[in-house]
């Protein structure tokens, strides 16, 4: 029998980890976008914004709630995830079949997206608050402050606000991504014309983002808009609604640099984890 490698549970949130420090100025550029009550601002316009009013650094603002984020939601949904799918896979002597994939990832993604509310809503706020005028900013330190504050100042129950929403996300964004790219790299690999190496994980997971963007841009458009309200919204629907008022396409908005973002986070974060299994993974006989 062979040796293969396995991931450790917390594999997926330090991978996700390095893929966030490569591509959070996307993410805030994202959210800034997203959270514009008009479009008046293009990917390009809004950066060149953010880099006049205050400096490179505030293309970094809220890295701390980021890593946090992705070490609460990432690392919940890939533990989840890889163990049940490396347990089951070894009982059946096979790989799961792709309906069951999408089953596990609708799961971990739902587990995951509520555990990381908390983080995710902070996140928000801390990557929002270079456009507000600065007598209206919230001035977290770094991420636990922020978490501190909330819970603090607006209640417990703040720190899951949009908690429905972000569950919903996540099992979408987990199916897209964990469930399709290890569909992808069967596929690819069942060609016979790719070994496990690099370039299968690149094109595994460049798929793999595609499809995750294209799932969950929706949601993330109301949980953005959810996370950074003011009160002014009732709840998901409500929220909804008044999106619509701008037009379907507003639901899409911030669709290309959500792709920016997400294709790349995707593939940086399977390659790096690729890469921790390979030198650190846990060796089983296959």
């Amino acid at each position: 029998m062979a040796e293969a490698r396995v991931s450790r549970w917390y594999f997926g949130g330090l991978a996700s980890c390095g893929a966030a420090c490569c591509t959070h100025p996307l993410d805030l550029l994202k959210v800034h976008l997203q959270t514009q009550q008009e479009v008046r601002l293009r990917m390009t316009g809004m950066a060149l914004q953010v880099l006049r009013s205050d400096g490179v650094l505030a293309l970094y603002s809220g890295l701390s709630a980021s890593l946090c984020r992705q070490m609460s939601y990432s690392l919940t949904r890939f533990a989840i995830y890889e163990s049940v799918r490396d347990r089951v896979s070894q009982g059946s002597q096979g790989p799961l079949p792709f309906h069951k994939k999408v089953l596990l990832g609708a799961v971990s993604g739902l587990t995951g997206g509520f555990v990381g509310t908390p983080a995710d809503l902070v996140n928000v706020r801390m990557q929002n608050d270079v456009k507000l005028p600065p007598g209206q900013r919230r001035n977290y330190a770094h991420a636990l402050d922020g978490l501190y504050r909330v819970a603090r100042e607006e209640g417990l129950k703040k720190l899951f606000s949009g908690a429905t929403m972000a569950s919903s996300r996540g099992a979408l964004v987990t199916v897209g991504q964990l469930s399709c790219y290890d569909q992808a790299k069967q596929l690819v690999l069942g060609t016979g014309y790719l070994s496990d190496g690099v370039v299968t994980h690149f094109v595994a997971s460049f798929v793999a983002g595609g499809c995750a963007t294209f799932l969950c841009q929706p949601l993330d458009v109301l949980k953005t808009r959810l996370m950074n309200a003011g009160g002014e919204y009732r709840g998901v629907l409500h929220c909804a609604l008044e999106t619509a008022k701008l037009g379907p396409l507003a639901f899409y908005k911030g669709l290309f640099p959500a792709g920016i973002r997400l294709v790349p986070h995707t593939v940086l974060t399977f390659v790096f984890l690729e890469q921790l299994r390979k030198h650190f993974g846990v060796r089983v006989l296959s």
